[in-house]
């Protein structure tokens, strides 16, 4: 939001320097983002004078030239050559002094140098208009009529002071200060001086009329106030100079006389004003109502909409739209050229309904930017009167009927409780009653009641305006009192202390997720970060929506219309643009979010880790060839991970997930927790992605919910482990798992680990047949193991292979 000082100055006189003046407004919450110095001519003059000729004569080697000097309130005249048809002495003229830098009406800027012309020296020149930028005229100097002295800024004579322009980083909850009405309310409070609205006094309406434009309200939620005039005699045309420079300032372009009135109106007061051409309002009379779901309506942008049932139009009296309410005007209602009769719209409507329209046509405006935050009902007739005498002083308009305002149901002022202790404990410092009163009248906030005792606590009654909408209960009033008082005059304690303090987790969710991603790091993996907005037809099925996905109402691209279900899309759309830039070996991770909606309709967020493996395993050195990546790649980091957490020998089941070919999923306390495989052929076609790639799901939420980081101290044994091997013979659909928990079923005492270093499959065990090669370490923590305890284990092992597993050991 851009708001000019000059501008600003004529509703709160301060003489206050910009810079303070900003960082006071930064201070109370309304940021500063920047300062711009705005000059109504490029340069502002600097460096031209008023002067006067004194003598004049003809330049004695140039027939076109003359010889002047002129007094510019110098302590000696300076000698001036002069090539202007009209210069005389006597006149009063404009003078570039020497080092002034001029921006003519046309060509480039050029600096005043001393220098000689037709060998006779030159300490300046006499300007024509089109030279210093004034106009467009070079048939002759200017000749002024003015009494002030000789050497007075041209720039004070002509009125061009310069101005400058805030860009304030509006927050959502401020719309109070959405003007430059509501900056100077801000001010009035920070600099306690009063400001002013523009006077209206002179506003005069007929008592009544033969013809006046009736107004009708059918939805009075969404259009709680609505007020009109009709104006007459308007003359549409260009602006003045003055109107049209402020609207510059602030970055608008003017367009004619009525429109640049209600833009002025609207960032002075804060309320948007629409005028329509009275003579397109069929029947004399408007009807504020929600559309025909269908209905066509083409805007002042020429583009026909298709309206919705829950649209506000602002209708005529067969209720044909002429504008959205609060949004956008009607192209055939608009004022144009040939316009005379002009009815002046000045409303409140609801902000929900307002958005709601802006959102669903995608179209934001001034007002619908004002009107969504909530504008200030009380402003209505008053932004409607200042218009009019505007309107008046531009256009020649005159007032042809009285004020139409239909306000059904006033809006009342929100009534909250001040508790006088309660700010010193938010605030975390004592503010004397007298100030906290002080700020309060600055900022409009009545005290209805004081002193009412509610036990040991004094207690204020207050009254907030209607265009305060953030302020509803005693925390918003305190966060106004301290914006005002100033949150650096808050001294620092020696000692900070509060009177809650909340548990915390443990273990800390963010130091786990740093313990994962540096061993992932270390292990070679890169952490990517995507957008939570996915496309959404990476997921519905041949024309069939998933009811699961959650769907963007209002999104800017299809690309972006859903939030992802799952993390994998997003990563492979990553692993695609690497690919393309011929960067094939990827190991990747990422944490976030994954979203959903029950059957129910309610939506569900999870926190996912995701691991993607692709190309090569290692690069090639001289030492070793590089080698695909392989599923036991990934899944000896994915082991990694939930050995980390505490979470070794992991049991597993093949994998059932929607985008995956084969894999298996890991389990925790029978919980699954990870699913790692092969992404599927038919995904990677639909990501465009030429390779394959390994991937890895990883339930985080779960894992971080049971993972206790105690660390279990062992003393280091005294007697030596021993390893024995067996060759076990069983069918292909039995997986080493399998064997492995029989193992650790039969054998939970001196069985520490089991591995397989070899797996065998051909002709020689017959047809579904494997052979697994099986390595065991028994160790006793008390004894060395003897050769009988040893076979005695191995024994039972191979028993319960055989009866469980149906395997054959080969000798």
């Amino acid at each position: 939001m851009r708001i000019s000082l000059d501008w600003l100055k004529t509703l709160i006189p301060t003489d206050k320097p910009a810079a303070e003046i900003g960082a006071l407004l930064t201070g109370s919450g309304l940021e500063v983002e920047s300062l711009e110095e705005l000059e109504s001519i490029p340069g502002g003059l600097r460096g031209v004078v008023l002067g006067t000729v004194l003598t004049c004569e003809r330049h004695p080697d140039a027939d076109k030239l003359s010889l002047t000097t002129v007094d510019v309130g110098d302590d000696s005249p300076r000698q001036i050559v002069c090539g202007a048809p009209n210069v005389a002495a006597g006149q009063r003229v404009v003078v570039a002094l020497e080092g002034a830098m001029l921006y003519p009406a046309q060509g480039e800027p050029f600096k005043i140098k001393k220098s000689k012309i037709r060998g006779a020296a030159s300490e300046g020149m006499i300007c024509a208009e089109d030279e210093i930028g004034l106009g467009t005229s070079h048939a002759g100097i200017m000749v002024l009529e003015t009494e002030l002295p000789n050497g007075t800024p041209a720039a004070d004579y002509f009125g061009l002071g310069s101005d400058t322009v805030y860009e304030i980083g509006l927050t959502p909850n401020r719309a109070d200060a959405a003007s430059h009405y509501g900056v100077a309310r801000e001010l009035r409070a920070l600099l306690r001086q009063p400001c002013h609205l523009p006077d209206t006094s002179a506003f005069q309406a007929p008592a009544s009329a033969a013809v006046n434009i009736s107004v009708t309200i059918e939805d009075d939620v969404a259009c709680p106030r609505y007020a009109g005039l009709l104006l007459e005699n308007v003359h549409v045309g260009p602006s003045p100079e003055w109107l049209q420079r402020r609207l510059r300032s602030i970055g608008l372009s003017p367009i004619n006389n009525v429109v640049d009135v209600t833009n002025f109106v609207l960032h002075e007061l804060g309320q948007p004003l629409h005028a329509f051409d009275a003579d397109q309002i069929t029947g004399g009379h408007i009807r504020v109502k929600r559309a025909e779901a269908g209905e066509k309506f083409v805007t002042l942008d020429g583009l026909e909409r298709s309206l919705k049932a829950e649209d506000l139009v602002i209708a005529d009296a067969n209720g044909a739209p002429m504008a959205l309410a609060g949004v956008f005007g009607g192209k055939t209602s608009g004022v144009s050229e040939a316009t005379t009769r002009v009815f002046l719209e000045s409303a409140y409507f609801g902000p929900a309904a307002v958005r709601r329209t802006s959102q669903t046509h995608q179209l934001k405006t001034d007002a619908s930017f004002r009107f969504e935050r909530g504008t200030d009902p009380n402003m209505v007739l008053v932004a409607l009167q200042r218009a009019a005498l505007l309107l008046q002083e531009v256009a020649g308009a005159t007032v042809a009927a009285p004020i139409v305002d239909e306000y059904p149901a006033p809006v009342q002022p929100a009534t909250v409780r001040l508790r006088l202790p309660r700010v010193e404990r938010l605030v975390g410092q004592y503010i004397a009653p007298e100030r906290i009163r002080q700020i309060l009248t600055d900022l409009d906030i009545v005290i209805t009641e004081e002193n009412l005792d509610e036990g040991d606590q004094a207690t204020w009654l207050l009254t907030v305006p209607p265009h305060k909408v953030d302020v509803t209960r005693e925390a918003d009033i305190i966060e106004e009192i301290l914006r005002i008082y100033g949150y650096n005059n808050v001294a620092l304690r020696p000692h900070n202390s509060a009177s809650f303090l909340a548990k915390f987790p443990n273990p800390d969710p963010e130091v786990t997720r740093i313990k994962i991603a540096s061993l992932l790091s270390g292990q070679g993996f890169s952490e990517i970060l995507t957008n939570s907005l996915t496309n959404s037809q990476y997921f519905d099925k041949e024309g069939e929506a998933d009811a699961a996905l959650v769907r963007i109402l209002n999104y800017n691209s299809i690309d972006l219309n859903a939030m992802r279900p799952t993390l994998l899309h997003s990563g492979l759309e990553i692993i695609r643009h690497n690919i393309n830039r011929r960067q094939r070996d990827l190991k990747l991770y990422e944490f976030g979010k994954v979203y959903s909606q029950n059957e129910n309709g309610k939506y569900q967020e999870k926190n996912k880790l995701v691991i993607y493996l692709t190309g090569n395993a290692a690069g090639e050195t001289w030492q070793h060839k590089s080698e695909k990546a392989a599923y036991h790649d990934l899944a000896g980091a994915v082991q990694q991970v939930l050995a980390a957490l505490g979470f070794g020998g992991a049991a597993s089941q093949p994998v059932q997930h929607p985008y995956l070919a084969g894999g298996l999923t890991l389990l925790v306390h029978n919980q699954p927790v990870a699913q790692v495989g092969a992404v599927s052929a038919s995904v990677l076609k639909r990501l465009d992605v030429t390779q394959p790639v390994w991937y890895a799901e990883l339930d985080w939420d779960a894992l971080s919910k049971k993972y206790k980081p105690t660390l279990v101290a062992h003393e280091l044994p005294k007697f030596p482990e021993v390893r024995r091997d067996l060759s076990v013979v069983v069918d292909s659909n039995v997986t080493f798992d399998q064997l492995r928990q029989i193992a650790q079923r039969t054998e939970k005492k001196l069985l520490q680990s089991m591995n397989v270093f070899d797996v065998y499959a051909g002709e020689n065990l017959g047809a579904g047949k494997k052979s697994y090669s099986v390595s065991f370490t028994l160790q006793d923590f008390t004894q060395t193991l003897s050769e009988q305890a040893i076979d005695q284990v191995m024994q039972k092992l191979i028993q319960q292979f055989e009866k469980q597993a149906g395997a054959l050991i080969r000798k």
